[in-house]
């Protein structure tokens, strides 16, 4: 019989099939020095790149689901969790990297905190400086720290030893699969950005708490769109943030929240205007969807026109038709 896995390695791939394959040769050398049994689950997010073909090639994976359609990271995420079978599961992006050791540090820190919930660690950037991983709550007073210029105040990924904090990043995020389960998973509605957040909250209403990590490192790629003025990523953090704090703290404190987090920005706009290498456009977009959350089109919107193509290419087959390797 085939030991039940402790952990269950979860990675979500859409169309970065060179990432994927190495963050995937990093998942099999931390495998081969863990002392427990581990599965790898990757969930090709309707790529068409050969993603979700060179991952049932890889020695290290367990399993993949190719979806036909594009679904969100938060929908995505919870599938892997209630698919996997370990008692944890470790998210990944396919642009997260771990470096030795990683996995180990975040399970050992779960196992030593029964009430925490979710781990995560150091991610550092492609040329090796590390960049926020864990932050406060998104609140009326965390905006007017960052609006008067004090952010780093929000910033909780410091420090040499293992603490608490409000959320971590989940672009490498050990969850214990029982809490998971107990909040009912990601929220759906959060299609990309802020549904570890609201994860984290809910969790935390629920009695568990978060854990920065910095001994687990992993390298965040974080393949960003190289437009001066990326539209669709803007537009979609500035909704889901809206979307959480409407849903955490009510319509007045959203209200509040988009003043304070639209003011620095239009400084930044006019500053931009004068200062080298900068851009304003890029800052009054930031303005402009801050404002007006409900107006745009972000990431969902450019999925769902993905998915219109792939339904007239293939002829209208059903939305949730999936393959499995």
């Amino acid at each position: 019989m085939t030991e039940d896995p402790e952990l269950s390695f979860c990675i979500v791939n859409t169309g970065q099939r060179e990432l994927l394959l190495r963050g995937l040769d990093a998942v099999a050398r931390e495998r081969a020095a863990l002392p427990f049994a581990t599965e790898v689950l990757v969930l090709d997010n309707a790529s068409e790149d050969g993603s979700a073909e060179a991952a049932r090639g890889h020695p290290a994976v367990t399993d993949v689901l190719a979806l036909a359609e594009r679904h969100g990271k938060a929908e995505n995420d919870s599938t892997l969790l209630r698919r996997a079978r370990g008692r944890y599961a470790l998210l990944l992006n396919e642009d997260s990297e771990l470096l030795p050791g990683a996995t180990a540090a975040l399970h050992a820190a779960l196992e030593a905190d029964p009430r925490a919930a979710v781990a995560g660690g150091t991610l550092l950037r492609p040329d090796g400086t590390p960049q926020p991983s864990a932050w406060r709550f998104p609140t009326v007073r965390s905006a007017l720290a960052a609006a008067v210029l004090l952010h780093a105040r929000n910033v909780q990924s410091t420090g040499d030893a293992v603490r608490e904090v409000d959320w971590v990043q989940s672009a490498a995020m050990l969850v214990r699969r029982r809490a998971a389960s107990q909040v009912g998973g990601l929220d759906p509605r959060f299609f990309v950005y802020s549904d570890e957040v609201d994860f984290a909250k809910r969790l935390r209403d629920a009695g568990w708490r978060a854990l920065y990590v910095p001994s687990a490192t992993a390298y965040h790629h974080e393949q960003l769109s190289t437009d001066a003025v990326p539209e669709r990523r803007i537009v979609e953090f500035s909704r889901n943030r809206d979307l959480y704090l409407q849903l955490h703290h009510g319509p007045g404190a959203a209200r509040a929240v988009r003043w304070l987090t639209a003011l620095p920005y239009a400084a930044r706009t006019i500053a931009a205007l004068v200062l080298p290498g900068h851009d304003p456009r890029r800052y009054r977009r930031h303005v402009t969807a801050t404002l007006r959350p409900g107006r745009g089109e972000g990431i969902r919107e450019a999925a769902e026109a993905f998915n219109r193509r792939r339904r007239e290419r293939r002829g209208d087959v059903p939305a949730d038709a999936v393959s499995h390797g």
